[in-house]
């Protein structure tokens, strides 16, 4: 039994919960597979794998084999890597974690033309606004946006997006248009349910209590990020979601501009509060933190930083 194949095929059963999704993967017949996972638990004398007839779930031996798996093959990888990484054509596989709207509008089109143009790489990716455990889930990269970085973070900033404050005309016609963020406790917002605080939004403002006699009780500072309170009906973990209802005059959003753009250039919403900036959020690429990185992964890097660097500068 080739130790470092069975490695391989263990965590690819581990991370596909499925021996014939993996034997489609690899092209042998599904026997195969389960033949060679049987050899190594007979080997190691230890049960790596309960079946069922639905699912596939590891025992606690399994779950702790396949975490230092991982460790053994990313260090043979970056041993081979390290031998020729300056000329080497990036091949393997690249699991990628993506935000879901950011990755699937702006991301997405690159991710095809990236594929196209590396042959030799295998790309999986995942979609969601939920915060991964990279070293866990065996993420070699994941993509986050953010303004609150995590301790520990290994991470390279890719590029910037903006936060957009808008409206639809119906809603502000039947409603009237915030002047400051302290009126947005009387407006109905619609609220994204994946932010680290749904009851506030946070604005730059010059005096927070803009003449108001401390509306939203916030004393102000000059140029200080303050929190405002916001409450609405609607709260969803999708911003597109939210900018449909907000086009079709329901509420107050705050998007990111990325998402709020084509409805901005279609005429369905409308940008206020413009003079309150909110602050900006980071993109960024970030690693897991027991890992080399990988040619091919650092390959995946640049070329994103550079397809964003493009956009930004398109946009300016």
């Amino acid at each position: 039994m080739d130790k470092l194949d069975a490695m391989q095929t263990f965590v690819r059963v581990a991370q596909a919960g499925s021996f014939t999704a993996v034997a489609d993967q690899l092209q042998v017949a599904r026997s195969a597979v389960t033949r060679q996972i049987a050899a190594l638990e007979t080997h190691l004398a230890a049960k790596l794998i309960t079946r069922s007839t639905r699912s596939l779930t590891l025992t606690a031996a399994g779950s702790a084999y396949l975490e230092k798996c991982r460790v053994i093959l990313n260090m043979v990888d970056a041993a081979e890597s390290s031998l020729t990484e300056e000329n080497a054509v990036p091949r393997g596989r690249i699991r990628l974690a993506l935000p879901h709207s950011f990755g699937l509008q702006r991301l997405m089109p690159a991710l095809l033309d990236f594929a196209n143009a590396q042959p030799h790489v295998e790309l999986l990716l995942n979609f969601s606004d939920q915060r991964s455990n990279l070293v866990e889930e065996g993420i070699d990269l994941a993509i986050r946006i953010t303004a609150n970085l995590q301790p520990g973070d290994i991470l390279r900033q890719l590029g910037s997006c903006r936060l957009l404050t808008v409206a639809a005309p119906t809603y502000l016609a039947l409603h009237g248009q915030p002047k400051h963020p302290a009126q947005l406790q009387h407006h109905e917002c619609l609220v994204y349910s994946m932010s680290s605080n749904t009851a506030t939004w946070p604005y730059s403002v010059a005096d927070a209590t803009g003449g108001m006699g401390g509306a939203g009780g916030v004393s102000g500072v000059n140029g200080q990020v303050q929190q405002f309170a916001v409450r609405g009906r609607l709260t969803a973990n999708n911003g597109v979601a939210l900018l449909q209802a907000t086009a079709q005059g329901m509420g107050i959003a705050l998007q990111p501009d990325f998402l709020a753009d084509p409805f901005i250039a279609r005429q369905e919403v409308v940008e206020i509060l413009q003079d309150f900036a909110s602050p900006p959020l980071g993109i960024y690429a970030v690693l897991p933190s027991n890992r080399y990185i990988p040619h091919r992964v650092g390959v995946l890097m640049d070329y994103l930083a550079g397809v964003l660097k493009d956009a930004d500068q398109a946009a300016a």
